[in-house]
């Protein structure tokens, strides 16, 4: 059964400024509003086979734990550090993810949006194409978003139509982590550094308790040497 909300219309609030989840305020537009297609709750994820995953893809040494030179291999889960790393190790472990997984779900928010601000050298980067790809570890539900720079070096992400769970599905981004990969091409050629894409070293966690997210200051800096 569909539920009735309001729409909600936020413009960014300058450079780089984050939106608000689209989810969670849409759970509190009041019933008075105009009908809207039924709340976008979270794809199921296994919170114990997704950490057991994540382990086995990254602890090369056997130790039990993604932590130094492994976190350089899973961007996404090294964005994540300061909220799944409850030990203060510098690693996350099996137990960790899975925790922080949970947390994710206990929200019930399906879809988030929000902006960044992108940056080659100091300057903003126009034209370019962001993707955020989920880490695969948390299965083929999550799908990835993509979003296309503007003069600002500004753009908010969101899953294609027709990736999107639900056609009907607003715009958004699901909540879980992500690598950030950035392309630009001039003259079939890419002028992006291998770095921030073939080899991403960017990550991305995409939650409503994220600092970056939460302070509307979504910010990736890129070299070009």
């Amino acid at each position: 059964m569909s539920e009735s909300h309001c729409s909600v219309n936020r413009s960014s609030l300058g450079h780089g400024w984050t939106f608000v989840a689209a989810a969670a305020l849409l759970a509190l537009a009041s019933g008075s509003c105009s009908s809207a297609p039924s709340r976008v709750h979270p794809p199921g994820i296994n919170a114990s086979s997704a950490s057991s995953e994540a382990i086995e893809l990254y602890d090369t040494n056997g130790d039990g734990s993604v932590g130094g030179e492994e976190l350089e291999k899973a961007p996404g889960l090294k964005a994540a550090l300061a909220s799944m790393d409850k030990n203060s190790d510098k690693g996350i472990d099996a137990a960790e993810i899975a925790k922080r997984i949970e947390t994710w779900q206990a929200t019930r928010i399906g879809l988030m949006t929000f902006g960044f601000t992108l940056s080659l050298d100091g300057s903003p980067l126009e034209g370019a194409t962001v993707t955020f790809e989920p880490e695969s570890f948390l299965g083929d539900d999550i799908k990835a978003a993509v979003a296309t720079t503007d003069m600002f070096g500004t753009g908010s992400p969101t899953i294609p139509k027709d990736q999107r769970p639900d056609p009907t599905a607003p715009p958004g981004v699901q909540v879980g982590v992500y690598r950030v990969k950035i392309s630009k091409l001039q003259g079939g050629k890419e002028t992006i550094p291998a770095i921030y894409n073939t080899e991403t070293i960017l990550g991305q966690e995409v939650a409503m308790d994220v600092g970056e997210i939460a302070n509307r200051r979504v910010v990736y800096a890129m070299k070009s040497k």
